[in-house]
């Protein structure tokens, strides 16, 4: 079975504060529904169109626990903490293995 992950690629980050807050509530929400965070923040080289703000990639077992994780009660309140703090490209994608 694929697995699945959350890639995120925030364009601008306008309150760090918010953004903490998130990234706390976050994880409570994406450990125990199975997810790793492979890359958070850390050095970023960007071609073409792309950004170098800051990159997240959470794996999941599969696409299905991904997407489950999202949609999420206790994700849903660390994107209320989130809210107009930043912004940002989120995507979840199935792995192909």
């Amino acid at each position: 079975m694929p697995k699945g992950y959350w890639v995120s690629v925030y364009r601008t980050i306008s309150d760090p504060e918010k953004l903490a807050a998130y990234n706390t509530l976050a994880g409570l929400a994406v450990r125990p529904a199975g997810g790793r965070t492979l890359v958070r923040g850390g050095r970023v080289v960007a071609h073409d169109a792309g950004i170098a703000e800051r990159t997240v990639v959470v794996e999941f077992d599969s696409f299905e626990q991904a997407v489950a994780a999202h949609e999420s009660a206790a994700y849903q309140e660390a994107l209320v903490a989130l809210s107009d703090g930043v912004e940002r490209d989120f995507r979840i994608v199935e792995g192909i293995d």
